[in-house]
């Protein structure tokens, strides 16, 4: 039996864990073998509505999202999403 990681970024809506995913990744050091994500109900649907549910799942945070106040005049100014949270959970596989 060997250990490996599962790592998941969730891009929320805001700054707290409660707020809505609005993106996704997933990476899945167990090839596949390990348990997957929730089923979505439909196609581009997060696999949690916000991150407490990933945690409840079992994840575990290792990075929240750092606050950084917007550079004057840059308040309206859409480039990237800003609310990153990392994830993980070691999964045992055979």
């Amino acid at each position: 039996m060997t250990t490996r990681q599962q790592v998941l970024y969730l891009w929320l809506d805001g700054s707290s864990l409660d707020e809505k995913v609005v993106g996704w990744a997933f990476h899945d050091g167990t090839d596949g073998v390990g348990p997957q994500l929730p089923d979505a109900a439909a196609p581009g649907k997060p696999p949690y509505a916000n991150g407490v549910g990933a945690l409840r799942d079992g994840w575990m945070l290792l990075q929240s999202a750092q606050l950084v106040p917007p550079a004057p005049g840059q308040e309206h100014v859409n480039s990237y999403l800003e609310y990153e949270f990392v994830l993980e959970r070691r999964v045992t596989v055979p």
